[in-house]
């Protein structure tokens, strides 16, 4: 599993003038975990707008809602294909805001837990998917992050990692007019920035563990 797990606890107000829009209030998260509700950014023909989706993809054509933890992560190469992905690719992309990550190396028998963050704790936008699934009067809005092949940083740690996208790409990812999938796919490649990772508590594999002592370094 590939990205399962993330933090966000930056102040509203940077991600707010690092995006360009208003997001909505959230409560910081050491451990977001899926099926939770996760701060994302989506465009319709109102504009680009920030919400929580709940992180899982459940497709609008899923016979049951409990499919979404099996889509938490969608690989880059086949969205294009994927019927759970497809539609989603082409009308329905997102951005899912975070602060750090958390990837589990294997070592032996052992599977330790290391924090990635970019630049100086930058704010990280994943590449997303959403949809919106119903049945009678419930409706769900869910996601998933994309993941590709791992950069130089995340190959020590694991054979994927989550697309993350500059702001350039963000703008091109998030445009409902861009449908050429090759011009999308393009954006879909392994993170090039600054990049630091470091071991952490196993405290963090209980996703009801949920405070700032999950990032200090082991």
């Amino acid at each position: 599993m590939m990205c399962g797990r993330f933090t966000l606890f930056t102040r509203p107000e940077k991600i707010m003038e690092e995006l360009g829009i208003q997001i909505p209030l959230f409560d910081p998260s050491y451990n977001v975990a899926p099926s939770q509700n996760i701060l994302s950014v989506a465009a319709n023909s109102n504009g680009t707008r920030a919400g929580f989706l709940k992180w899982g993809l459940v497709p609008s054509w899923a016979k049951d809602k409990k499919i979404g933890p099996k889509l938490i992560n969608a690989r880059a190469e086949t969205i294009a294909e994927k019927p759970a992905f497809k539609s989603s690719f082409y009308r329905r992309r997102c951005l899912i805001i975070a602060d750090s990550f958390y990837e589990w190396k294997r070592t032996g028998n052992e599977k330790r837990p290391y924090r990635i963050v970019i630049g100086d704790e930058d704010i990280i936008t994943f590449a997303g998917l959403w949809d919106r699934w119903t049945d009678g009067e419930e409706q769900i809005n869910s996601c998933t992050i994309i993941t590709t092949h791992p950069n130089q940083t995340m190959l020590t740690l694991h054979d994927r990692m989550p697309v993350i996208l500059d702001k350039k790409s963000r703008e091109v990812w998030l445009d409902s007019n861009v449908e050429d999938p090759s011009q999308l796919q393009s954006l879909l490649t392994p993170f090039q920035g600054e990049m630091n990772a470091y071991q952490v508590s196993r405290a963090v594999n209980n996703p009801r563990q949920n405070n700032v002592q999950l990032l200090r370094p082991v």
